[in-house]
């Protein structure tokens, strides 16, 4: 799989916003002076995590099919350890768990290696969730049965199905869109990612009303319709890297960033279920990586689909 000149367009594009943001984080940092300011530490942590996933993404991209892959089962395995770790589990949940990470997972992703789309739709939802129950039952420990099968499922549900979905895109046959399939997974990360940015923005130039106050205070109307009206742009304007129109660009990533929404929303209900503000810590400025895919983990299902159905053979 090549990189076409569209593709290094838009990275230079990327590269060329990552400069300009570094170049302001310093001279904020600068202005600030020695005693600094929380705010721009944060600020400049998060531009230098983003320099560290861009060239990760970038990476990927450079080695096609199989980086990208490696690159999202590496997802997958960090997001499902941090889900797990704020589970409770028992010791009849083991094998269980050992299965999970080092069973189901690999299962996934070789089945999209494969490009077996008949089974790794099902493979997960029917057959795994089947018979994650059986093997917790077959230990014979009954306490809390229903919540720990619920919260398994769910968590391999977010962290390997759903994030699954990002390299599945590669396996989708798109008339003349053969060699740039990669930009499918750039354009729904730009899009999601950016939404994400753009109603924080706008909710702190403009947020009074809070859309979920007991589960995100952050969050305000102000800030989702201005934000998703953004990114929603922001997509049709990318439409040159899609095999859609600038008007059906834009429809979709309106979807995307109303997916991405309310999947933030649910993750951060279940961060308040469990008392913690952020699944981990595994990237400066950002916490774990559930707390950077929340978003996508709702959006990648449903864009792969909508593709599928709508700009497939």
């Amino acid at each position: 799989m090549t990189v076409d000149s569209h593709a290094l367009a838009l990275f230079a594009g990327i590269l060329a916003f990552l400069c300009i943001a570094s170049a302001i984080g310093w001279l904020l940092d600068r202005r600030a002076g020695p005693q600094g300011n929380p705010g721009i530490d944060n600020l400049n942590a998060r531009i230098r995590a983003w320099w560290v996933m861009v060239a990760l993404m970038g990476a990927a991209f450079l080695l096609g099919k199989p980086g990208v892959i490696l690159l999202f089962a590496f997802a997958s395995f960090a997001a499902l350890r941090e889900f797990l770790t704020l589970t409770p589990t028992r010791r009849a949940d083991h094998r269980t768990l050992f299965a999970m990470f080092f069973v189901v997972l690999p299962i996934q992703y070789y089945l999209i290696w494969i490009e077996w789309y008949g089974l790794y739709s099902i493979f997960i939802p029917v057959y795994v969730f089947l018979l994650m129950p059986i093997l917790i039952a077959l230990r014979g420990d009954t306490a809390k049965f229903m919540t720990r099968v619920a919260e398994m499922q769910w968590g391999v549900m977010i962290a390997i199905f759903c994030i699954s979905h990002v390299p599945a895109l590669l396996t989708l046959n798109i008339p003349g869109f053969e060699t740039r399939k990669l930009l499918l997974i750039a354009f729904l990360v730009i899009v999601v990612q950016m939404s994400d940015v753009l109603q924080y923005i706008w909710g702190k130039l403009f947020g009074r009303h809070k859309v979920a106050p007991k589960l995100s205070p952050s969050k305000t109307w102000e800030g989702l319709v201005g934000g998703v009206a953004s990114a929603t742009l922001l997509g049709a304007c990318l439409w040159w890297i899609t095999p859609f129109t600038f008007l059906e660009a834009g429809l979709v990533a309106l979807v995307l960033t109303l997916m991405g929404f309310f999947g933030g929303l649910v993750m951060s209900a279940i961060k308040r279920d469990r008392g913690v503000k952020d699944w981990g810590r595994l990237i400066e400025g950002h916490g774990g990586m559930l707390d950077r895919l929340d978003s996508v983990v709702f959006a990648a299902p449903i864009f792969f689909h909508l593709v599928r159905y709508w700009w497939t053979v």
